[in-house]
């Protein structure tokens, strides 16, 4: 590993130069998903600094969350998590992955006609019993399990939706090419949740696995609501953008 050489004379800390140096080869991909970074001792032989500059300077990256420790192993590059800026907009996520050149499959699991539950008469605002579609689907991003959504249709606004095929198009699509319904707005809720085992085994991790789960209901311009659904989101690939202007 080349390295550059830190200044005693500039204005910033040698912590915060080496921080920078090993941030940059991160992001430039010199330094790769999971590899390991070199020991604290070689760091301190690379650059003539002390173990406390290199520690500090470590420990800011972990912060960062660009690099991760294991114990009695040493630093490791962190996976890089895709960016997503669905929860403040209206777009679907499979339009912020497919932007970003991932390759992105959905596959149905259940489509069928269904009497509204409490749950999503209430966020639908729909008599109770009033039919919906639903509709429950996997994604995955470049093969490997992503997403896993239940979503509820009014279904007097989408006939026939239950027989539409989904495969791998995004729902939105659908529903804006085939009944109009263009978005207008969304509310989303997010918190924390562990699978239960079905939900697990489908997105092919363990129980004790923490996801971040996502309500959702959208609206039409006229503030109808068209959509509810409530997803489970693999939290170790994915990190959200909220931007506040």
């Amino acid at each position: 590993m080349t390295h550059e050489t830190l200044s005693r004379d500039a204005g910033e800390p040698l912590w915060m130069q080496l921080m920078t140096v090993l941030r940059d080869r991160i992001e430039s991909g010199r330094l790769g998903p999971d590899q390991p970074l070199p020991s604290e001792a070689e760091l301190t032989d690379l650059y003539g600094v002390s173990r406390t500059v290199v520690r500090e300077a470590l420990r800011e990256l972990v912060q960062q969350r660009l690099i991760y420790k294991v114990k009695g192993r040493g630093a490791f590059v962190s996976p890089r998590k895709t960016e997503l800026r669905f929860v403040g907009s209206v777009s679907g996520s499979a339009d912020d992955l497919r932007e970003s050149g991932r390759r992105v499959t959905t596959q149905t699991l259940c489509q069928e006609l269904g009497e509204a539950d409490e749950r999503e008469a209430s966020l639908l605002r729909i008599p109770l019993g009033e039919q919906v579609v639903r509709v429950r689907r996997l994604r995955r991003v470049d093969g490997q399990p992503w997403l896993l959504v239940d979503a509820a249709i009014p279904a007097r606004l989408a006939l026939g939706l239950e027989k539409a095929v989904l495969e791998n198009q995004s729902l939105y699509d659908v529903l804006r090419r085939r009944y109009g319904l263009e978005p207008s707005g969304a509310d989303r809720w997010i918190e924390a949740v562990f699978p239960d085992e079905q939900d697990a085994a489908l997105l092919e991790v363990s129980t004790s696995t923490p996801l971040l789960g996502i309500e959702s209901v959208a609206w039409l311009s006229d503030r109808t609501r068209f959509e509810a659904y409530r997803a489970l989101h693999r939290s170790d690939q994915t990190r959200f953008y909220v931007g506040i202007r």
